[in-house]
């Protein structure tokens, strides 16, 4: 709340938190028949209440501006790197460097948020994507960029991102108050969508006024106000829960956090969730709006067309962030994050199969609506029912199942579209989310009902 005073932590990276002894009393979480955190015991929180608090706020405003400048760097670097070498093997390495680390490491670095300050995480993630975008600068200016150092920066750009995402998550978690953290992770699912629809655009105009060169030393000012708030926030990720981590942490965790999230039927059914919207759909709309823009009459006649195609599937995350904000039409629970995949599913079906670009259209923005409202309730879920003591590796494994397995997402695209053509490939991935998230809200409704009646 606005009049909290979280405790003063000691600066730097250190593996002790000290618990805010001057909170209030902790929420009843218990539910009688989870025996977990259950969102619907928490008491109504206020419409976009993160906004208005005074460590929320500027925390989601940095977060969405520092998504904003990964995204302007994707646009000017992938612009360069097509000009300079033309070559469709760096376009897929492109893809695939900044998914993997995901999956590779995400349960690594959330452990790593459970140990030490997350500030100074955040802050490493930070420089590190201000020190890639440098780097781009320099050889841009030198005329020295040649393939091997262009997948040496595109793999630390991908590192810096699965670094920053655990440790965001763990502050996110303790700046919210309880009955606000559904609300905040969808307003920080919101800005980021804005920084993302807004990015391609910030970053097309630096392009044009600045060039390259001076573009990308431009966009190392969208990393700085994290960084700096990083400086003066007094939460440290382990402020709320009091907890620390004290255990050494390696890559042999991903097992162990695999087998104790198993014991939890609804943390199970949002991963797997996660992992299936990004399989099934993954990043396949965009890449293959090209070619609905095509099959629509709509890819001939200076791109607007394709723009706008390309917009309406960004600016349903923003509007409808806010939207589900302001009416709070789908609850925190598992139906909720069902009903919306399976909508999102319905949609990118839709958008692959209509031959009317208003259909079309108005398909993709619906969609985007519905892949945030699925994303935000998943990750709330997680982050509501993880355990104190494992909630930074619960998230990794989250993030590793739902952003990194958008790497498979290009295989079976790629697969399946050299059988059925891009949009038949498109298609059968909506079939199957709907299919897939249908059947894991059906599971998790029978293992309750088994529950109540034992």
């Amino acid at each position: 709340m606005n009049g909290r005073a979280p405790p003063r932590t000691a600066p730097g990276l250190s593996p002790r938190a000290a618990p805010d002894r001057r909170r209030a009393p902790r929420v009843a979480w218990a539910s009688p028949r989870e025996g977990r955190s259950s969102p619907t015991n928490l008491q109504a929180p206020r419409r976009f209440g993160p906004l208005r608090d005074r460590h929320s706020r500027p925390y989601l405003l940095t977060a969405g501006l520092s998504m904003m400048g990964d995204n302007i760097e994707h646009v000017i670097t992938y612009w360069v790197l097509w000009e300079v070498f033309a070559s469709p093997w760096l376009v897929g390495f492109q893809v695939i460097s900044h998914w993997l680390p995901f999956l590779l490491f995400s349960v690594l670095f959330g452990g790593l948020a459970e140990k030490y300050d997350c500030r100074r995480i955040i802050q490493v993630a930070q420089l590190l994507f201000a020190a890639v975008s440098l780097s781009w600068g320099l050889l841009f200016l030198t005329g020295t960029l040649e393939m091997w150092s262009a997948c040496v920066l595109l793999v630390l750009h991908g590192m810096a991102g699965a670094l920053w995402g655990p440790a965001e998550q763990l502050m996110l978690h303790d700046v919210a108050t309880p009955p606000e953290l559904p609300s905040a992770v969808r307003l920080n699912a919101t800005v980021k969508s804005l920084g993302i629809l807004a990015g391609p655009v910030v970053g097309s105009v630096l392009l044009l006024l600045l060039g390259p060169t001076w573009g990308i030393f431009a966009n190392i000012v969208f990393y700085l106000p994290m960084t700096l708030l990083m400086v003066r926030t007094p939460f440290t990720g382990h402020v709320r829960s009091g907890h620390v981590h004290r255990e050494r942490v390696s890559l042999l965790d991903t097992p162990r956090v695999l087998r104790t999230v198993g014991g939890d039927r609804v943390l199970v059914g949002m991963i797997a969730l996660a992992g299936l919207i990004a399989v099934c759909v993954g990043a396949s709309l965009q890449v293959a709006m090209p070619n609905f823009a095509d099959v629509l009459g709509a890819g001939e006649e200076g791109g607007l067309g394709y723009g706008a195609l390309l917009f309406a599937n960004g600016v349903g995350g923003v509007v409808g962030g806010i939207l589900l904000e302001a009416t709070g039409i789908l609850r925190v629970d598992v139906r909720g994050a069902v009903i919306a995949a399976v909508l999102f599913g319905l949609t990118t079906l839709i958008v692959a199969t209509t031959q009317l670009y208003a259909v079309a259209l108005l398909a993709l923005v619906v969609g985007g609506v519905a892949n945030l409202a699925a994303t935000a309730i998943g990750q709330a879920l997680v982050q509501l029912r993880a355990p104190d003591d494992q909630r930074g590796r619960v998230v990794g494994v989250y993030s590793m199942i739902g952003s990194g397995m958008r790497t498979g997402n290009g295989l079976t695209i790629g697969g399946l579209g050299a059988l059925l053509g891009v949009s038949g490939a498109v298609a059968v991935g909506g079939g199957a989310l709907m299919a897939g998230a249908l059947l894991i809200g059906v599971l998790i409704a029978l293992q309750n009902r088994r529950g109540a009646a034992a």
